[in-house]
């Protein structure tokens, strides 16, 4: 079964809307910033989810070509 974010990037990708994968990923990115900046939690494992979501939304990004938005 796909994780919420392989079908929410494939929609994405069926759509065209590169400009929504990337803000998706813009998203991701600013989390994974600040659980890393995070002191007293174990914040680990909820990272490496993060990473891998960014992996799936960059792999989406990679499936479109032109510009942004386009």
């Amino acid at each position: 079964m796909p994780s919420a974010i392989e079908l929410i990037v494939g929609s994405y990708a069926k759509l065209g809307d590169r400009q929504s994968m990337e803000n998706l990923r813009t998203h991701r990115r600013h989390l994974a910033v600040d659980m890393k900046a995070r002191t007293g939690f174990d914040c680990r494992a909820s990272i490496a989810e993060i990473e891998r979501d960014i992996a799936v939304i960059e792999a989406g990004i990679q499936t479109l070509s032109g510009p942004i938005g386009g």
